[in-house]
This record gives C-alpha cells, structure tokens and sequence, in this order.
C-alpha cells in the first residue's frame, strides 16, 4: 500500500439531478472517509434547482460544485466530471449512495499489487437492507440475448463472496478507474446516455488487456433507482435501446444475427402482452422507441 505522506490524490465524481438532499446524505456520510488525500467534484446535470447553497452549507471537506448547464446523462455527465478532475485515479459513484471508512484505500489496493489491473469495483449491498448484497461481481454477457447476471445479487451476506478476484464488468454504481487507463481506451460512450454504459466501458478497457476486479474487503450501501425509479417508462426505454446498442457494437456478425432473431421473435411479443396486460401503456411506447431506435442510428459516438 502506499507509504503515508504519498497516498495519491484521487477524484470522487458523482451526479447530481434534482437531488441535492440525497447528494447531501452521500457528501455526510464522506465523513467518514479515513483516506487522506482526495477531492470530490458534485457534477450537476441542469437541476431545477441550483444544489450548491444547500452543499455550501454543509461545509462538507474536500468538495467542489460544478454546474453544467444542461442534463448529459450518465455517460456524458461522469466524462464532463472527469475533465476537471485531478487525480491519478478516478472513483464514480452514485450519488445515492453511502460510503464506509476504508473504501477508498481498499479500492486502491489491487493496483498496487497488479499492474494489469485496470478498474476496481467494492462489493455493494443495499442501504435499506444492509445485510443484502447487490454485486459482488458479474458474470460473462451472454453474445445472443445481451443479459447478464450479477454475483450473489439479493443473497444475504453471510462471508461467500469474500474473496476478491477478476470480474466481467465493473458496476456503473461505484467504480475506481486509474486515469492512465481512461487515457488509453476512452471515457464512457456518450451515446448510450443512461444504462449500459458501464458494461461497454468494462468491455472496451477488457479489450485493451487490464483487469477489472471486484473488491470483496470494499463495501458501499446503495439505494438504488433513486434518480429515475424502479419502473419509469424513460428506464424502459434505456434499457430496451442500450442493450440493443450494445450487442451492435460488441458482438460478431453471427452474434447479432442470432441476437435479432431472439429479440424480435421472442422478447418483443412477450414484452408487449405484458405490458398490455397490466396496462402499462407508457411503458409499452417506450420499449417500442427503444427498439426503434436501433433501425435508424448508428451506433457509434464520439466516445
């Protein structure tokens, strides 16, 4: 680990939107934090109200407010963040999110004893149900229904995923990355907007030869869907149209092929009985947009 005095200065980026009592809770529970050396950076994505009296009254140590002026997304809001900040390495994390004293020198530790290691995520469990996890890793995309699962996900916490190790994919909820490695592969890509993002990251910098480990000793609580909801029609849509976007642009031709066949013939009828039959009609638009997204744009981005 690395000698006191020469702790590395490290980057906390996290989102803002019309939260500023829950980004307040996350920047109090900061206080807890035993790392010496870092800065946090509350990018604002164009709330309805501007955050910064509220954080400003709470004094909180090491944090700047940063406006941006208009809502970017996950993506595009984490890459705005990311420019001003300073640090060889770099923590996103939710803003609904609650911090435990060590994460930051656990997070750290794999570098430090592996080069190829390239990102970090802790082991997360639920804020509400603190004995509950919600990943300690993920497992492998499947290339021709473009679903994963997650390690241990719902499990009670009772000590088996306490060993560290690499994983398929940090999670978008609370990831360190070293900023070498964002120089060499890219940020996040800006046009998945919402959802995703993290699983095209996580194959783009595993493409390029790191590692991506979970963390089983680093532990953060979440609260999850905070910011859109469980069941908001705008997720719906993020999600049906990012998980298409995402075996566009990860997957053989083989693959895609396989995948659309699936997709078409299965999950979209399926996915609209349901939705007619519970009368979610919002959300039935929504998942067809997602869809048809995809047969009119390209998939690629600046990012």
């Amino acid at each position: 680990m690395f000698a006191p005095g020469a702790e590395p200065l490290v980057s906390i980026i996290t989102l803002n939107y019309n939260q500023a009592a829950v980004t307040c809770e996350f920047l109090e529970s900061s206080r807890k934090l035993t790392y010496p050396n870092y800065e946090i950076l509350v990018c604002d994505m164009d709330s309805n109200e501007n955050p910064q009296p509220m954080i400003d009254a709470g004094k909180y140590p090491h944090t700047r407010v940063l406006l941006a002026g208009k809502n970017l997304g996950f993506a595009g809001g984490n890459n705005w963040g990311m420019q001003f900040a300073r640090g060889t390495y770099i923590f996103i994390v939710n803003n609904d999110t609650e911090v435990t004293p060590h994460l930051i020198e656990d997070l750290l530790d794999p570098f430090s004893k592996d080069p190829s290691i390239g990102v970090t995520s802790p082991k997360i469990k639920f804020f509400f149900q603190p004995d509950t996890i919600q990943y300690a890793g993920f497992n492998p995309m499947n290339p021709y229904t473009g679903r994963t699962s997650t390690v241990g996900e719902m499990e009670t916490d009772k000590g088996q995923y306490n060993q560290s190790g690499e994983t398929y994919g940090a999670h978008g909820c609370a990831m360190m990355v070293r900023k070498d490695v964002i120089e060499k592969v890219g940020m996040f890509p800006e046009r998945f907007f919402l959802y995703y993002e993290e699983w095209d990251w996580s194959a783009r910098i595993r493409k390029a030869g790191y590692k991506i480990w979970y963390t089983a000793n680093a532990t953060i609580y979440h609260k999850e869907s905070m910011s859109v909801g469980k069941k908001n029609p705008m997720k719906v849509f993020y999600h049906t149209r990012n998980r298409i976007l995402y075996m566009r642009r990860n997957t053989s031709f083989l693959q895609q092929f396989i995948f659309f066949f699936y997709f078409t013939f299965i999950v979209v009828p399926r996915s609209v009985l349901g939705y007619l039959v519970k009368g979610e009609f919002a959300h039935l638009k929504n998942f067809l947009r997602g869809f048809a997204w995809n047969l009119y744009s390209t998939k690629y981005s600046k990012v």
